[in-house]
Parts: structure tokens; C-alpha cells; sequence
């Protein structure tokens, strides 16, 4: 890839990310190169890499691609989602995007900083998420972290919103280290794709605290996925109702869970940071 690269860097919450415009000229990137643009240490640093791709499809402003810290793709990202529809919108006027992912069509609403995306609807069965073995009721599964008379951790509710996601219900966020816990549970056998994982403490009937762990990417300040999961899972349990507020390390994010359709409505603020041009070394080229 001999000619510069330029980027955008945007969050959503805190949840950071690198955006590559393919729309015009095609970008390939190798897990590698992926990985040396993620990296916090000697790369650009972000959440997830985003590559915005044309799309064929009728009424569908681009296809979003999506690449996790460690290189590897994955279906969906919420956050990613409002900042790009953020973006089109600043391009073409237009207060609604539309926005393909590998995990659908995803309708998009701007007010202001605002944007609220339709997730679609989330699934439940344990084939779908997916999980190793069947559950009849995955609102709350077999699985716990410590020992057996005291788990640490234990009974996830598990749904897939794009992505697996499993949440565990806890008292008091404070009192688990995540970053401890995190990578052995995005990597237990019973994830088959391995998962995002959640701890929720719910704090009223309408609000919820979480903190995240990425599958690929780590503890982040937020994921907008992992709270449409959350709300999705409290309102089953009947901890909560069909909106909520989710509250990340990065911020908050109403979500309602519509009962018309079952399908999920998240809305948050995006940030454009800034722009500049990839370094021919972070790709394993060498600057003319």
C-alpha cells in the first residue's frame, strides 16, 4: 500500500477507534498491520479499527467493517455504529444513515451529538449466541469464576446483539477486578467465539452500571453492544424495565428495548478527535 494512508479518530464514550475510508480506494489490511495501528504503545491506539467500505445495496449508505485491537473481525460495534452515522451525516446533510455490518442493516437517527441506532433484535437461544452446549433458559447459565461453595462470579445471563455477550450480576462493581477475570471468561470453552463479557450491578429500576470486557480489545470505557446486551438481559430477568439508562466507565447510554418489535434503540453522543496519515512503518513498508 504504497500511497499515504489517511485516518480519522473518533469515540463514542471513550470507546476509541481508528476509521479508514475505503469508500473511493480499496484498503486490505493484514491482522498485523491491524494490530500495529491499534497499538497504544507504537501505533495510532484504539478500541477497534473501522473501515468504511461502499455498499451495493439500495437505500444503504456504506458497509462498516470492523477489526478489534487484536486484528481479528467481528460483526458489530454500537458505539462504532453512532460515530460513523455521525459522520455521513456531517458528509451528506442527512439525519438519518443507514449502515450495513456484517451482523445487518442498521437504520441510524442524528440529533445534534446525539445518534440513535436500531440494533435490531437480540438473540436468545444458545445456539445463536453461540454457547458449546445447550441451555433451555439463558437468562441465567452454569458458568462461575472461584470456588465452588463461593463463586467469584457465576449464572450469566447470555444473548447475542451482534456479538455473544454474557453478563454477570453482581452487588457492588467495585468489588471485582475484571481485568483479572476477563480474559479467562472472553476464552472459556463454553464460548465457542468466545464472548464480551459484562458485570452489572443495577442500581434502580431504570439504571444500570457496568463495566466491560472486550472480546479482542480489553476493558474499554464503553461498548455500546454490552449495554444493549445488559438492558436486553435485566428487562428478562425483570430487574428493570424496557429503558434503561447504562452507565460505563465513559458515560451513559439510554437504551430501550422496544416492545413492538423486540428490537433495541441505543442513544449516546460520538467525538470526531482529529486526522492525520498513517506512518509507512506501522503498515511494514518503508517511507519513501
Amino acid at each position: 500500500m504504497s500511497a499515504p494512508l489517511p485516518y480519522l479518530k473518533m469515540n463514542g464514550l471513550g470507546n476509541d477507534f481508528v476509521v479508514l475510508d475505503a469508500r473511493a480506494r480499496a484498503i486490505k489490511l493484514t491482522r498485523d498491520q491491524v494490530r500495529a495501528i491499534s497499538d497504544r504503545a507504537g501505533g495510532i491506539g484504539c478500541d477497534q479499527l473501522i473501515i468504511m467500505e461502499p455498499d451495493g445495496i439500495e437505500g444503504v449508505d456504506l458497509f462498516m467493517r470492523i477489526y478489534n485491537a487484536e486484528g481479528g473481525e467481528v460483526d458489530a460495534c454500537g458505539n462504532a455504529t453512532r460515530c460513523i452515522a455521525g459522520f455521513v451525516a456531517g458528509e451528506t446533510g442527512d439525519d438519518n444513515v443507514t449502515i450495513r455490518t456484517n451482523a445487518g442493516i442498521l437504520a441510524t437517527h442524528i440529533q445534534g451529538d446525539l445518534v440513535t441506532a436500531d440494533m435490531g433484535t437480540p438473540r436468545f437461544d444458545w445456539d445463536q449466541i453461540p454457547l458449546a452446549e445447550p441451555f433451555a433458559d439463558t437468562t441465567g447459565i452454569e458458568l462461575q469464576i472461584g470456588p465452588i461453595d463461593a463463586p467469584v462470579l457465576h449464572t450469566p445471563s447470555v444473548v447475542n446483539v451482534g456479538n455473544p455477550h454474557a453478563i454477570f450480576w453482581v452487588d457492588d462493581l467495585a468489588a471485582h477486578d475484571l481485568a483479572r477475570f476477563g480474559p479467562l471468561l472472553e476464552n472459556h470453552p463454553i464460548f465457542p467465539e468466545r464472548a464480551n463479557i459484562t458485570i452489572a450491578q443495577v442500581m434502580a429500576a431504570d439504571r444500570i452500571r457496568v463495566v466491560v470486557w472486550e472480546r479482542g480489545a480489553g476493558l474499554t470505557l464503553a461498548c455500546g453492544t454490552a449495554a444493549c446486551a445488559t438492558a436486553v438481559a435485566a428487562a428478562r430477568k425483570g430487574l428493570t424495565g424496557r429503558k434503561v439508562t447504562v452507565e460505563l466507565p465513559g458515560g451513559p447510554l439510554d437504551i430501550e428495548w422496544r416492545e413492538t418489535d423486540g428490537h433495541i434503540l441505543m442513544t449516546g453522543p460520538w467525538t470526531l478527535d482529529g486526522e492525520g496519515v498513517i506512518a509507512p512503518e506501522l503498515l511494514g513498508e518503508t517511507a519513501a
